[in-house]
């Protein structure tokens, strides 16, 4: 009996002893990876070296595809900024987390990703640009900015501090509380979640001041479909109010002076002088002299310029002055992103390290005339995705998968060894990253845009992606159908919906979008519950950019082909 007693005894210690062991070397990270998300704001895939190397050079971005995968074929639920950075916490398409839009409120009852990271053991923090809520759920620490926030001296919401406002520029000021926070508050024994989130490169498009003479003196190729007459495919492409001649502002976006357009007498477009005015009065005195000498060179070439410009070399000149900005605001985020790889490997901080690169969607660079996104053709349905994981992805390997924002929640949670909520939609990518491809089995993506009526006008619509066509179907107002064959068609430019060469493609494409809408519980009733919310806002005068007026047209042309069908 005292024999027995004296094992059992030591088989308690032993099996304790063992725990112990176990837990420490889970808390210290041994086998569970940091995480560091880093995402831009509307930055192109075009706009990376990595994919094409004829605007911009990003050595530093291009780094993560060296050390590891770059992705071909990622793309997003939902192409508008909010509804993306939702599914992305979410793991759920925008139907099920109801963030379809920028108009309505995220729902903080959802769960997140780093929720359950934090409750698994991680320390998470944030900083840079969420773009809803003010205080997300799931994180030690973070420093936000307030919506859209500013490129100068920006405001931040702190968890610790309350609201801040931090001279200088966004870009730099992110990746100093980033670099702080992984040198001073960083827990050595506990892996971390850590998001880096640019405000760059979306609108208004302000460089840092040590980069306004070298990119204000640039020029850079224009697109080939740069003057698309959208003749080719359904009304809503030619409606939508995205193209630079006709939608951008001159001072808002262009950065021509008021005082000089008064002077021209050239009427403002889009945001009017609003947009101009936010910034310019952030600056100090420094900051405003690098602006005035920049874009007065600038201005006064315009001035000139312009009493004898033509349509053409108006919509040339405000694309190279797009082009201009656009990138410049890329060239800090390149450099930012090289801060934080050099201060990962100085610190040993790479090996157990999954390093993701990403926007929360792609964007027009004058593709087809436009600026923004929202369409669900490739220039802003795509988007760039780099991952770096020493060790576990093959330095400089590519994939052409079909993945999507949808994915990243179920990747990083598989990735610390926790199990994902059975409701969560996407697909881990380990078996992409870690060269398992047979493992992954995807062949068609679900794409649904929900923003119309509103702000650039670009009509409701759902889709399905394969590698090889896209069908898409323009539900509100007309119903309309859309198919791209993207072999023969890589710019997108006609659709063959109604060609009889493609009736077994089409017929075979349709009963698979059936399929997806199914499978991501997406139908008609859920649709119609957002158009009806919507609509009645936009009838009040709610929605951003859009009259009321314009909405009861709108409802108007819409009841009109309702009623023509019955």
């Amino acid at each position: 009996m005292k024999i027995f007693f004296k094992w059992t005894l030591i088989s308690c210690c032993i099996i304790f002893l063992n725990s112990c062991d176990l837990k420490t070397k889970d808390n210290q990270g041994l086998d569970r990876p940091n995480i560091i998300f880093i995402m831009s704001d509307d930055h192109a895939y075009q706009a990376i070296s990595a994919y094409d190397n004829r605007l911009i050079q990003t050595p530093n971005i291009d780094r993560l595809a060296q050390m590891g995968m770059l992705f071909t074929n990622a793309s997003v639920t939902n192409s508008i900024c909010a509804p993306s950075r939702a599914t992305i916490l979410t793991g759920k398409h925008s139907h099920l987390n109801g963030k379809v839009d920028n108009h309505f409120q995220f729902d903080t009852t959802n769960i997140t990703f780093p929720q359950i990271l934090q409750k698994a053991g991680y320390q998470t923090a944030m900083f840079g640009k969420l773009h809803f809520g003010n205080n997300p759920k799931g994180f030690d620490q973070f420093k936000i900015l307030p919506g859209q926030g500013a490129y100068y001296n920006p405001e931040f919401i702190t968890k610790n501090d309350g609201n801040i406002t931090v001279d200088g520029y966004v870009t730099d000021i992110i990746t100093d509380m980033t670099l702080d926070w992984l040198e001073t508050e960083r827990k050595a024994e506990e892996p971390f979640m850590l998001m880096y989130l640019h405000k760059a490169p979306h609108r208004s498009w302000l460089m840092a001041e040590r980069h306004l003479e070298d990119f204000t003196n640039r020029t850079f190729p224009e697109p080939a479909t740069l003057f698309d007459d959208y003749s080719g495919r359904t009304t809503p492409a030619g409606e939508a109010e995205m193209n630079i001649l006709h939608h951008m502002s001159w001072a808002g976006d262009h950065k021509v002076f008021p005082e000089m357009m008064d002077e021209l007498g050239i009427p403002e477009i889009g945001f009017d002088k609003r947009r101009y005015n936010f910034e310019y009065s952030r600056f100090d005195s420094a900051q405003r002299e690098s602006f005035m000498n920049a874009y007065g060179k600038v201005n006064e070439a315009f001035a000139k310029a312009y009493p004898t410009m033509s349509e053409e070399e108006k919509m040339k000149w405000k694309y190279q002055r797009y082009m201009q900005d656009y990138l410049g605001t890329i060239q800090a985020v390149d450099e930012n992103v090289g801060r934080l790889l050099d201060y990962l490997e100085a610190n040993d901080l790479m090996e157990n390290t999954i390093i993701v690169y990403t926007s929360d969607q792609g964007f027009y660079l004058g593709e087809h005339g436009w600026f923004d996104k929202r369409f669900v053709y490739n220039e802003s349905f795509k988007t760039p995705l780099l991952v770096a994981w020493p060790g576990k992805v093959k330095a400089g390997s590519k994939s052409d998968e079909l993945v999507q924002n949808l994915d990243f929640a179920q990747t990083f949670l598989e990735a610390a060894g926790v199990s994902a909520p059975s409701d969560m939609q996407g697909e881990s990518l380990i078996p992409i990253l870690t060269g398992n491809d047979d493992k992954w089995t995807r062949d068609a993506v679900y794409y649904h845009y929900y923003e119309y009526p509103a702000e650039h006008m670009v009509n409701r619509h759902y889709a399905i992606i394969t590698k090889d066509y896209k069908l898409i179907h323009y539900y509100f107002v007309e119903d309309q159908w859309e198919l791209i064959d993207l072999n023969n068609d890589p710019m997108e430019l006609k659709n063959v919906y109604h060609d009889p060469a493609y009736a077994e493609i089409k017929l075979d494409l349709h009963a698979r979008l059936e399929g997806l809408r199914v499978k991501y519980k997406d139908n008609s009733q859920i649709s119609q519950r957002f158009i009806d919310d919507l609509m009645k806002d936009a009838l009040e005068g709610k929605i951003f950019g859009i009259t009321k007026e314009k909405a009861q047209e709108i409802l108007d042309r819409r009841n009109q082909v309702e009623q023509a069908k019955n």
